[in-house]
This record gives C-alpha cells, structure tokens and sequence, in this order.
C-alpha cells in the first residue's frame, strides 16, 4: 500500500519499527476503540452555527461536497467533516464534556451539505468509505488538521485512502465555484450612527453576534442595521 512507503519514510533514522509509534502526518495510526458508549447527546451544538458557516463564507450558502449554492440555509443541514461517532471512537470517548461540546462546535470541523449527502451517503463514513463529488483535496486536508488538533487517531485505512488522494492534489484549498447573491455592500460613513450603536469591532459590517449581543435579532429589512448585514437567502430576515 502507498501509506506503508510513506509511513516507514517518516520514522527517524535507527527506529524499530516494530516498537515505534507510528503516525501519519502528524496524527497517530490506530485501530478505532471505542472506549465509552457513545451518546449522541454528549455532543452538543446549536443551531445557531448555520449562520456562522454562512458568514464564513461571505454569505453564501455554499455545499462544497457537491459544489452547490443553495438559495436558502432551510435546504442545508450542518455537517461534521468527521463524524461524531467517529471522533468518538478515534480518541474523544476518552475525553471530558467540555472537550467533546468544543469539537461539536468547532467551525474548523464543520461545514454545510444537502440533507441527501449528509444523511444518506456520508452520514457517519470516514474517508476510506465515502469521497465528495468536488472538494475531495479540501476534505481529505481538513480530516487531517482536524485529527492533529483533538489528538484524534486515524486508521490504516483511512490513512492509506488519505495519501492516495493527497498524492493527486495540485491544491487543498476549498474551490468555490459559485457568486454570491448578495449586493454589492454600499459605502458608508464610518461615522454612520446605526455602526456605531452595533458594529462592534468597526469593521464596517453587523454580524449575528452582533445583532444578538445588542438583542436585535432576528434582524428584518425595515430595521436600520439590515443594510450592513449579509441576508444569504435573500428572504428580507437575518438572523431567524
């Protein structure tokens, strides 16, 4: 397997490899073990962290398995690049509440998808049983940095199917293959009254953060701080 080659090249020089620990890029090869049983409700996220995806995005609702923009955030579900279950089983049983309710919520480990690609065809797969459409170089790297930053394990598997995929990228970065629907934001005064009162880190835009740190949201069209917020669907309401 190509993973063997990579694997043996990466130990020091004079190791036994037959005692060694070995890691692929970083993150420990292992068998999964699920050391607790695993309880959904452990991970914990709210749903609140659609918007931030979308914001994160400039404010589109982007789908970068399968390369769609979607016209409303009610057509996509929340996706965990590694799955609960298997975060569980790759190191996360072994870790307080605190630990798994992060991971839960980590933007680093989310991203948006279909509810047919979410539910029904990745679901809970690591990446030795299921590849996306499009973005397969961006997903095969995220898996990874999100392995070394919970100190997750990753098996022989998936490692092997891991370095099949990366040996054919040009480029890990997410390809975004579509325009945002928003217009253009128009320029403002920076002494403008409506940022003053909400915008506040001053950088010319209102988050959700924001709008609900100042308990304005959900934030409709008529309202003055709508004009400085990203609506990605388009529907008159940020912020629901």
């Amino acid at each position: 397997m190509l993973l063997a080659a990579y694997a043996i090249s990466a130990l020091p020089v004079g190791s036994d490899s037959t005692h060694a620990e070995l890691k692929y890029r970083g993150v420990k090869i292992a068998p999964e073990h699920r050391c607790a049983p695993y309880d959904r409700d452990d991970y914990p996220y709210p749903q609140s962290i659609r918007l931030e995806l979308i914001e994160s995005l400039g404010g589109l609702i982007y789908g970068p398995y399968s390369g769609t923009c979607f016209h409303s955030r009610h057509e996509v579900d929340i996706e965990h690049v590694i799955s609960l279950s298997e975060a569980h089983d790759s190191g996360l049983c072994a870790m307080g509440p605190d630990a798994k309710k992060q991971f839960a919520s980590d933007l680093l480990n989310l991203t948006l998808a279909s509810p047919k690609i979410n539910r029904y065809q990745k679901s809970s797969k690591d990446l030795s049983e299921w590849l996306p459409a499009m973005n397969a170089c961006w997903y095969a790297e995220r898996t990874l940095q999100v392995r070394r930053k919970y100190g997750l394990t990753i098996d022989y598997n998936e490692a092997d199917a891991i370095e099949r995929k990366l040996s054919t990228c040009a480029s890990t970065s997410m390809v975004v293959q579509c325009k945002t629907r928003t217009a253009p934001r128009p320029k403002t005064d920076p002494n403008n009254a409506v940022l003053a009162k909400y915008d506040d880190d001053g950088n010319g835009r209102i988050t959700c953060r924001e709008a609900i740190r100042h308990d304005i949201a959900p934030v409709d069209k008529s309202h003055p701080a709508y004009e400085f917020m990203q609506d990605g669907d388009g529907d008159g309401t940020v912020c629901e």
